[in-house]
């Protein structure tokens, strides 16, 4: 093994685990002690920082440094970063030049079968600047969505949150992939579901692939040719996006004490006391209880639905204390 091959593989070793005895080492790297200290020490010259402990055999503990030194990644790593990288411009953080050229530099230095995956993946944000950045998706399912996605082929699929036997009697779900969309710290796909002949979002973590793929198809065209718009219709009960019932009311509280929990909603200052909200919902009665969550005097402006709808629910929170008396 040469000298920087050597390195490479201390490195490596170093960074899956907090502490590692010298004689340890030695025998993983197969070289003498003498060789870890000499190796050690050239590592230390790099830049990293490298802590020796004490004890019966010694040992070496990577630790935080100064600057962040060069750091090697396994696959999966490699892809989840990318991944990551990926979707930073949708947390609302104003990270969308430096992820960029963070992913440059990555995809620079990536073997070819991981840039082949990372090429497939595009991602749309979908949402408002601070929603949760997304989980609950395992990285090679991305990309397997992605390459379906790339190649317009049929994607044959078991949906829910049934794993293992129970789903293999059942016929797998057709869809064409068009998508994938990060929303409210969730991971979906966008897709023309060829069953119900109608356009869907599923839930990625929900999805298990079956192989092979189906046929290759020829892209339709999203509701509105907006994808964005699209999801964000969806997630508001609508077709359009836009709340399908929007109200207003005036607040017994000053606006800048509403505003911080006003959401998308609009607001009007009328006094030092007094504000108008306009919101939406995707009920009315969803929106009337909104409004009660700032806990003030208020006045409905309009429309007479949403009049209804708070005499409806006062009626029902009345009913409601009665019976707990």
């Amino acid at each position: 093994m040469t000298t920087t091959a050597r390195l490479l593989g201390l490195l490596s070793l170093l960074q899956t685990r907090r502490e590692w005895p010298g004689p340890l080492l030695a025998s993983r790297l197969e070289v003498s002690d003498r060789t870890v200290r000499r190796d050690i020490e050239r590592l230390r010259e790099l830049g990293y920082t490298i802590e020796a402990t004490m004890g019966p055999d010694g040992g070496y503990r990577l630790a935080a440094g100064s600057e962040l030194p060069p750091l090697l990644f396994d696959d999966d790593q490699t892809v989840a970063i990318a991944v990551a990288l990926r979707t930073a411009p949708g947390v609302g953080a104003q990270l969308e030049e430096a992820a960029a050229r963070a992913l440059g530099t990555i995809r620079q230095v990536m073997p070819s079968r991981l840039r082949h995956r990372l090429d497939a993946l595009e991602v749309t944000a979908v949402g408002r600047p601070g929603d949760p950045a997304p989980a609950g998706a395992p990285s090679d399912l991305l990309v397997t969505l992605s390459g379906t996605i790339r190649d317009r082929q049929v994607l044959r699929f078991d949906y829910g949150a049934d794993t293992g036997d129970d789903r293999v009697s059942a016929p797998p779900r057709r869809a064409e992939p068009h998508h994938l969309v990060t929303s409210q710290g969730r991971w979906y796909l966008v897709a023309w579901d060829l069953d119900r002949d109608a356009w869907r979002l599923f839930r990625v973590d929900r999805i298990h692939p079956r192989t092979p793929h189906g046929p290759r198809f020829t892209p339709r065209t999203a509701p509105g040719g907006d994808v964005d718009a699209f999801v964000s219709a969806r997630f508001r009960g609508s077709d359009v996006d836009e709340w399908p019932c929007r109200g207003t009311v005036i607040l017994h509280r000053p606006a800048r004490d509403v505003a911080p929990f006003a959401g998308d909603g609009t607001i009007e200052p009328l006094d030092e006391h007094r504000c108008r909200l306009e919101a939406g919902s995707w009920s009315w009665e969803a929106l009337a209880a909104s409004f009660g969550r700032f806990g003030v005097p208020m006045e409905v402006v309009g429309p007479p639905e949403l009049a209804a709808a708070f005499r409806t629910l006062a009626e029902r929170y009345a009913a409601g204390a009665r019976v707990g008396r």
